[in-house]
């Protein structure tokens, strides 16, 4: 079972109260919820959610690492394979469109970048912006440039790395390699579609939340860690703005209206990523989408 949706659309509620009914378990499928550094922020299932159903793939990843979506390719396949060993179903929720679209349709395995191309790479990105990378792999590899969001800074970098390492794009790469976990005409699956001012209070309103909750603290101290920017958990949503405030260069309020801006952002982003790559996917708003998924998953 697969439920997609943009950041706030209610997923994860949607497939704890589907692995209560279903004897399930939630298994996660969003980028930036795997690091451990930032539970609060990036709206991980609370400790008691954790207690009513197993949750797999939940903050195993230390923030200091660069999470791929190789890695979480090979995680996710042993993560379905115990919950289906123990009799369970796997729901599989998240945001990162890319994570599904492996997870369907496979991903290659690529050779490893040198340290010295990462590294140039990583400083021409630094000096020059990400529209500046975006444009040269929109020019060098438009198929691969078609797919990404143009400011998606770890995936078009990665682009650029692997086309510098092996003179073949990543496109090409992907279509062989490894193969899908499983066909995705086989999976129950839905994309929560929610009304785009619905969508918007629901960002505004949680993000304040979490500053309730004691996100600032939690970003305070990822700040102190020192680690690279360019690093995934260093640019979850938020939390630049927040570390920004946390060292003096802008005022609180400016964080966190920045930070509500970037998400607003990105769910709009989610949306259209997943119209263009993953068309069969249907989409429904979150009230009809419990009964239509479970009937779904009752007939396959």
């Amino acid at each position: 079972m697969l439920i997609a949706g943009p950041t706030a659309s209610g997923k994860s509620a949607l497939a704890l109260a589907l692995a209560e009914r279903l004897a399930g378990a939630v298994i996660n499928a969003d980028a930036m919820q795997v690091y451990r550094d930032l539970r609060i922020i990036n709206a991980r299932p609370t400790p008691g959610d954790e207690a009513r159903v197993p949750h797999l793939l939940y903050g195993h990843v230390d923030a200091a690492e660069n999470y791929s979506v190789g890695r979480w390719l090979r995680d996710v396949a042993k993560a379905i394979a115990e919950v289906r060993a123990a009799g369970g179903v796997p729901i599989i929720v998240g945001g990162t469109g890319l994570y599904f679209s492996t997870l369907t349709k496979g991903l290659a395995e690529i050779p490893p970048t040198p340290a010295d191309i990462r590294v140039a790479v990583r400083s021409r990105l630094a000096q020059e912006g990400i529209a500046a990378l975006y444009a040269e792999l929109r020019r060098v590899d438009e198929t691969t440039a078609n797919r990404l969001m143009p400011n998606d800074s770890s995936r078009i970098t990665r682009a650029l790395e692997v086309l510098q390492t092996t003179g073949r794009s990543i496109s090409e790469w992907q279509r062989e390699g490894m193969k899908p976990i499983m066909a995705g005409e086989d999976a129950a699956k839905v994309f929560l579609a929610t009304e785009r001012d619905t969508l918007v209070a629901r960002i505004e309103e949680r993000f304040d939340a979490m500053m309730a909750a004691g996100a600032l603290d939690e970003v305070r101290a990822l700040a102190d860690r020192n680690l690279d920017p360019a690093l995934p958990a260093m640019r979850a949503h938020g939390v630049p703005w927040l570390i920004r405030y946390v060292r003096g260069e802008i005022a609180l309020a400016e964080a966190i209206e920045g930070a509500k801006m970037d998400t607003r952002r990105y769910a709009k982003r989610q949306n259209t990523w997943f119209r263009n790559q993953l068309p069969d996917w249907p989409w429904m708003a979150p009230e009809q989408a419990a009964q239509a998924i479970e009937i779904e998953f009752a007939a396959r």
